[in-house]
């Protein structure tokens, strides 16, 4: 079904009448409520009263809007925000739910990464030594075999990931699985 002219004037006509989406589609046939929803918005037709009847009250009230001319409106700032200040209370208090990640643009510099000692020296020693050996491969270059761990800031072009053959199962070489994938006592023993 395309949107003709004759179907898009019936359907001006029968909005204009305040006929329901569902009356409209039903009408033109082939279209979807939803259709004739998303052909109203996007020709920009007025929203309707909400008690509007199909039948001569909409006829007329539409020409009634037409002959009013509209009021001009004083001219006034818009309303700036109000932030309220943080009460002491409220400064010192801690969230009880963590805090989400926060998506940093491109260009902006990257938060502090963890720190060495959240991570396994054996485990950090490993990662140094494999960096070295990385294959440095571009977004365009991973494979499903290939290991996806980021190094860098994406936001530079010394951005690359490590590309040694993957762990089975895993996204990463064994390297970085070793940092990526640790186990539940070492998170826990972290978080205190």
């Amino acid at each position: 079904m395309s949107w003709t002219d004759e179907r898009v004037e019936l359907l001006k006509k029968m909005w204009g009448e305040g006929q329901s989406a569902s009356q409209i589609a039903k009408e033109l046939g082939g279209v979807t409520r939803n259709a004739v929803i998303g052909k109203v918005h996007r020709l920009g037709l007025s929203n309707r009263a909400t008690g509007a009847k199909s039948g001569g009250e909409a006829k007329e009230k539409p020409a009634a809007k037409a002959a009013a001319k509209p009021k001009p409106q004083p001219k006034t700032e818009p309303a700036r925000p109000v932030t309220p200040e943080p009460t002491p209370a409220a400064a010192e208090a801690k969230p009880s739910v963590p805090a989400r990640k926060q998506i940093i643009p491109a260009g902006q510099p990257l938060p502090p990464q963890p720190s060495a000692n959240e991570i396994s020296p054996e485990a950090l020693a490993k990662v140094n030594e494999i960096e070295k050996k990385a294959k440095r491969l571009t977004l365009m270059e991973l494979t499903e075999r290939t290991c996806k761990w980021p190094v860098g800031d994406p936001a530079t072009e010394d951005f690359w990931f490590c590309g040694l053959p993957v762990q089975q199962g895993k996204p990463y070489c064994e390297a970085h699985v070793g940092v990526a994938f640790q186990p539940m006592s070492t998170r826990r023993d972290r978080k205190r």
